[in-house]
């Protein structure tokens, strides 16, 4: 019995430690924008109006097609009375009951011309439709934007709590030697306090970047609509998608390409046609008309085969006084579109030109913390090399630590910096999407 608990003991902890393995996920940057733009409240959002404006689209085109109505009633009539105008001279005559009557129309109608409202609205939702398809995609590369953010610097939290406690087991040991030292009456007790400091400091920097690293993971797995509970691990391997290409140097690209840019140009062409739709009012609306009647009167008449057709015109006379107004609207509107897309196009210029110096201080920062890094290890050796010998103390000692421990995170964290600013700058262009094979749908 003893040996079956143990085994059941042994199976429930082998089977704990490996769900306990399983809540840290390595999640390559590409699978993780894929399930952003799959899984995203955002995507689903933009996707769900994109199929709003298709149907929008399609009840437009409907337009132009015949309107078809049939109609049909039956009447029971209560001792109705007729009156012959044809035998208007039988008075004598007994007069039939009349208490059924049936009715049945098929009417047709196909519009002819319009004013050409029917073609410019559906210009105007053609237009629209457009304009959502590239809102959507705008949305796409923003929530991609999104995830490599907070990847980055999940990666970056990560990469500092490895190195400070790194740092922490050194500082530690430091302090372990101190303690000897100090029984000894080698260092003032003071030495002694100040790498405790040390130790405590490193401490609260790693509980500080542990809570940031909780949040930041919270917001990734909550935006791929992943387990709560999901705990990523952003490793070096990662980071196989980043590839540097072809560098913008200028807004070019950025004109040509950004979506948003592209979504409030069909916004101007709508606006466009709305302003062809308003003045198309003036226009009267002509119709070929067409029909079929069936009627029967209970022992009176039956009416069959009635057929009609012609040519039906209707004109508001009220659009003469009230449609000014409408068309000045919708011309107003055009130039708000107008003005929006000025202000978009120098808002890009700014943000790329932004992103382009970002991205060049970057790679200089890159270049420096490596010079740093060689400069502060070598003055780490240097000072230790004078504290063991005496001829520097306890405060020149911990200053070259902190220095090297910062240069270390520095140069560890420089490439995840170029990395996040290079996604940025082809944000900027426009060509983010272009970088992943990212699903459309």
């Amino acid at each position: 019995m003893k040996v079956s608990q143990f085994m059941l003991f042994g199976i429930f902890f082998i089977g704990i430690s490996s769900a306990a393995a399983q809540e840290k996920t390595s999640l390559p940057l590409n699978e993780a924008i894929n399930l952003a733009w799959t899984n995203s409240n955002e995507v689903t959002l933009a996707n769900t109006k994109v199929t709003t404006k298709k149907y929008e689209l399609q009840s437009k085109k409907n337009n132009q097609y015949p309107d078809l109505k049939l109609s049909g009633q039956y009447q029971r009539l209560a001792n109705a009375a007729v009156d012959f105008k044809l035998n208007q001279n039988n008075n004598a005559q007994q007069l039939p009951l009349v208490n059924q009557l049936m009715i049945g129309q098929l009417s047709a109608s196909v519009p002819v011309f319009s004013g050409f409202k029917i073609h410019n609205s559906i210009a105007v939702q053609e237009n629209l439709y457009q304009d959502e398809m590239a809102t959507t995609s705008q949305t796409k590369d923003e929530i991609a934007l999104r995830v490599i953010d907070y990847y980055t610097r999940l990666y970056k939290a990560q990469k500092r709590i490895e190195l400070l406690k790194e740092n922490q087991k050194s500082a530690q040991q430091r302090v372990k030697d101190f303690i000897e030292l100090e029984k000894n009456g080698i260092i003032p007790r003071n030495d002694l306090l100040k790498s405790q400091l040390q130790v405590s400091k490193i401490q609260l920097n790693l509980d500080e970047i542990n809570t940031n690293l909780k949040i930041i993971n919270f917001y990734l797995v909550t935006l791929l609509k992943l387990n709560p509970e999901t705990k990523l691990e952003i490793r070096e391997s990662d980071f196989a998608d980043f590839e540097i290409t072809t560098i913008p140097t200028n807004d070019h690209l950025a004109i040509e390409n950004r979506k948003d840019l592209e979504a409030l140009r069909f916004q101007g062409k709508a606006s466009e046609a709305n302003i062809k739709i308003a003045k198309g009012f003036y226009y009267p609306t002509i119709a070929i008309i067409g029909g079929y009647t069936a009627l029967d009167l209970s022992n009176v008449i039956t009416v069959q085969n009635a057929m009609n057709i012609g040519v039906g015109i209707s004109y508001d006379l009220s659009t003469i006084l009230k449609n000014g107004t409408t068309v000045k609207l919708a011309e107003n509107k055009f130039v708000e579109v107008q003005n929006s897309e000025a202000m978009l196009m120098d808002y890009i210029k700014i943000q790329v030109q932004k992103s382009i110096e970002d991205y060049d201080l970057s790679l200089k920062q890159n270049v420096v913390f490596s010079e740093a890094l060689e400069q502060s290890a070598e003055n780490y050796r240097i000072i230790k090399d004078k504290y063991d010998n005496g001829l520097s103390d306890t405060n020149d000692l911990l200053e070259a630590d902190v220095e090297q421990l910062s240069s270390k995170i520095n140069k560890a964290l420089a490439k995840a910096n170029t990395f996040q600013k290079y996604y940025e700058l082809l944000s900027a262009t426009g060509q983010l999407s272009q970088t992943f094979t990212i699903s459309k749908n």
